[in-house]
């Protein structure tokens, strides 16, 4: 409710966005960035140290589905040897969906690390 202030948004990997999405939403939020670096269920639990890749797709689904009028988009870090060979399922996953894709390449460089975003979607 701070005047001029146009958008409130959230950065998550979805786990518990099904559970915090209502409260989110009633205080302002919206748009979300979803991390998602694979769409393989086992990678995706090995990235984040836990099983919930139904909770992400769940809450996707939710957010698409016109439960919140939400802008999303989908942040995917490219990683040789990881998941590389997934973009593709990701162009196919996404196109119809109104959302945007962005995929940022990983680069590491004394000890951090810059991104090269290639930006797919609508707007």
């Amino acid at each position: 409710k701070l005047e001029g202030l146009k958008t409130i948004a959230v950065t998550t990997n979805g786990i518990n966005l099904t559970r915090l999405l209502p409260r989110l939403k009633e205080a302002g939020l919206n748009a979300i960035n979803i991390s998602l670096d694979t769409l393989v269920p086992a990678k995706f639990e090995f990235i984040v140290r836990r099983k919930g890749t139904n909770l992400l797709f769940k809450a996707t689904v939710l957010i698409l589905s016109g439960m919140c009028l939400l802008y999303l988009q989908v942040n995917c870090v490219v990683m040789r040897g990881f998941n590389e060979d997934e973009v593709l399922d990701f162009v196919a996953f996404t196109k119809d969906l109104p959302l945007d894709v962005r995929f940022i390449e990983y680069m590491p460089f004394d000890g951090k690390y810059c991104c090269f975003e290639i930006l797919l979607g609508q707007k």
